[in-house]
């Protein structure tokens, strides 16, 4: 053989190479769009609005936000400025505001994430009430709110703060600290 024939086949093998790399870089490129793609909204909603609903017909919870977006791949909706209002027959309904939040795929669990403001206006014979903390988790099946952070209860002219708070909403209403639990209560 001669160095004509050579050459054909080192052509051949650089066209084979290149090919191969090509195919490569461009398989790895779709991978990345595909991830890029696979995270993406769709559907979103501005002024979003969702009311449940219990079995005798009367409102159970609502939840309001400044803006809505549902991903497909992993079925979390993320909310900004949620306000989540829990109702009860005999008592003024507990508002849940913050900044942001995340309702899990079962529309169930919902955090609630950086400061969180809880209250409850006055009522028959109850005082209005607030609570202060972040980072809260709820389940809005059984109006269960819980978290590992700082929170404080004002109940004016009282104040207890503590670490950790697990609450339910519903009668009967239960508010405990978990730990480091301090208070300042005035007594008529």
């Amino acid at each position: 053989m001669n160095f004509a024939e050579y050459r054909i086949y080192l052509i051949l093998f650089v066209l084979g190479v290149t090919s191969w790399i090509l195919a490569d870089f461009f398989d790895e490129q779709a991978k990345v769009d595909k991830k890029i793609v696979s995270h993406s909204p769709d559907y979103f909603s501005v002024n979003y609005y969702k009311k449940e609903m219990d079995i005798d017909g009367l409102v159970k919870n609502e939840l309001n936000a400044d803006k809505m977006i549902h991903y497909s791949d992993d079925g979390k909706t993320h909310l900004e400025n949620p306000v989540m209002t829990l109702h009860n027959s005999d008592a003024s309904p507990w508002v849940i505001k913050s900044k942001t939040g995340i309702l899990e795929a079962d529309g169930d669990h919902l955090l609630l994430a950086g400061d969180v403001f809880i209250s409850r206006a006055r009522a028959k014979k109850l005082k209005p009430f607030i609570i202060n903390t972040s980072e809260l988790r709820v389940k809005l099946s059984t109006s269960y709110a819980e978290t590992d952070q700082w929170g404080e209860i004002i109940d004016n002219p009282n104040r207890t703060e503590g670490v950790g708070l697990q609450a339910t909403f519903v009668k009967p209403v239960k508010i405990k600290f978990l730990s480091k639990v301090k208070g300042r209560y005035e007594f008529n």
